[in-house]
């Protein structure tokens, strides 16, 4: 059985030591290492992946002795995860179709390792992509007149359903203080590179008018700051004055859904860690 470790506490001398003796000592073996030191506020963070036998491993009893004889002597805030449960992840979307198209994709050719329960939207327009894929489809109408009706029947969905974190795969609408309370760092969005220059409902027209030379995509954890929350993934691509505003929208939409399933994937794999609003991805 396989193990991951997500290790966050201030940085002190002996920490790496203490943290390998124990898994020896628990009869495991350290297959992963990898760590981060942040000098300007003395942060230390870690990722590791260890492996034991699952005829003897008791997850609970590790959980219990590693707070006792590590975690409590330097101030550890630390997560475990074992490799055989894979997170329930929500899909909320609205009309654009190409990033819930390639995360189911990815999905059933098994790259991504999670359960989807259901896909949500706002219009009911893709619930035939859910139809195809044999996913329960809900259709949440959403206005001014209803948000917080909405957001309390999405935070029902998601709790019936035991979801662990949600994926907006182009959902348009603001997410609400309640939910993002509710699942915090465990909301994933995907947009556009050009905020704050060319913010609206055109940036792809107002950057070609501006004559961009680049463009990209940027997947991050939702705040109540919109579009602010810590960045997990990005890319750019190059364009030229020969490109079009439907080549500038192309290119983008390839870049969106490419940057959302690495983002997803990074947070599948426990490769993520969220401080200060940034983040810390591990190799």
């Amino acid at each position: 059985m396989k193990i991951i470790i997500l290790i966050h506490c201030a940085d002190r001398g002996g920490i790496i030591s203490s943290v390998t003796t124990f898994i020896k000592e628990s009869k495991g073996n350290v297959v992963y290492l990898d760590q981060h030191v942040d000098k300007s506020i003395d942060a230390f963070f870690m990722r590791l992946e260890s492996e034991f036998d699952p005829k003897t491993f008791v997850p609970q009893d590790f959980k219990r002795q590693f707070s006792a004889k590590v975690a409590q002597q330097y101030a550890i805030q630390w997560s475990m995860h074992t490799e055989d449960v894979w997170p329930r992840m929500a899909l909320f979307v609205s009309k654009y179709n190409h990033c819930l198209y390639d995360l189911l994709s990815r999905f059933y050719a098994r790259e991504l390792k999670a359960h989807i329960p259901f896909i949500l939207s706002n219009h009911p327009d893709l619930k035939p992509i859910a139809d195809q894929f044999n996913i329960p489809f809900y259709h949440v109408p959403v206005g001014k007149w209803n948000k917080k009706e909405a957001e309390r029947e999405h935070l029902a969905l998601l709790k019936k359903h035991q979801v662990d974190f949600v994926v907006l795969a182009r959902y348009m609408q603001i997410v609400g203080k309640d939910l993002i309370d509710a699942y915090p760092n465990k909301i994933i969005n995907i947009h556009h590179s050009f905020l704050p220059a060319f913010a609206g409902a055109k940036p792809y027209h107002a950057a070609f008018e501006r004559g961009v030379k680049i463009i990209g995509a940027t997947s991050h954890y939702v705040t109540e700051d919109l579009d602010e929350g810590p960045i997990i993934e990005q890319d750019v691509t190059y364009v030229t004055h020969a490109h079009s505003i439907k080549h500038f929208i192309a290119k983008g939409r390839d870049l969106e859904k490419i940057v959302l399933s690495r983002a997803v994937k990074l947070h599948l794999d426990r490769k993520t860690m969220v401080h200060n609003n940034k983040t810390i991805i591990f190799s």
